[in-house]
């Protein structure tokens, strides 16, 4: 069993990390503790017209889900510092931030593990796991750059979400698939569908 943790932070583009919970869900052999922050769930609600049932959590009100996924997902409270992936202890095999909000990204470059998600990456960074983030912001200024050089010299992966048009993309899916396949790509996890690149003259 894979164990990873997700955090969806309130940045637009949070359609990456709805498909991206989808897609390590749909394997069996994968678990995903799952922190939304209240931004985040604004953001759902704003951009996707979720409104996610958090107490009792139903993942069925936010993702789509196969048969039997909705049991691989475990939801997090954003205020708990005590919860599992606070520790160092909790063993998990990567965590992705997606998408990251620049001030997510700021405080976790800065060491502030001040609720769930930016201490469970403060967590991943300090036992030498992957941690990945996804910021959607653009442009960048200055401060986002040096907090995106912090943390990569920390060993996390900053994975910006700029999906590829070489495929040819049709639909908005199309595009938002990318971009959760390069994440998968770095998490060694198989796309169901991937998109690769083909070379014209072969």
């Amino acid at each position: 069993m894979k164990r990873f943790i997700v955090g969806i932070t309130g940045a637009s583009g949070v359609i990456y990390g709805v498909r991206l919970v989808e897609a390590l869900a749909a394997d069996p052999a994968h678990e995903v503790h799952l922190i939304i922050s209240p931004a985040g769930a604004r953001v759902l609600a704003e951009e996707l017209d979720r409104r996610p049932r958090l107490s009792p959590f139903d993942p069925h009100s936010l993702f789509r889900l196969a048969e039997g996924a909705a049991d691989r997902i475990r939801l997090h409270p954003f205020a708990d510092i005590g919860a599992g992936p606070a520790s160092g202890t909790f063993r998990a095999d990567a965590m992705v931030i997606c998408p990251c909000s620049v001030k997510t990204l700021g405080a976790v470059a800065a060491g502030l593990a001040d609720n769930l998600i930016t201490r469970a990456a403060d967590v991943t960074l300090k036992e030498g796991r992957p941690l990945l983030l996804v910021p959607r912001e653009t442009p960048h200024n200055l401060i986002h750059l040096r907090n995106m050089v912090s943390l990569a010299e920390a060993g996390a992966i900053i994975l910006p979400a700029s999906p590829a048009f070489y495929h040819r993309p049709a639909t908005i899916d199309d595009l938002v698939r990318y971009v959760v396949q390069k994440i998968l790509d770095r998490l060694g996890v198989a796309a169901a569908d991937p998109i690769r690149w083909r070379d014209p003259a072969a």
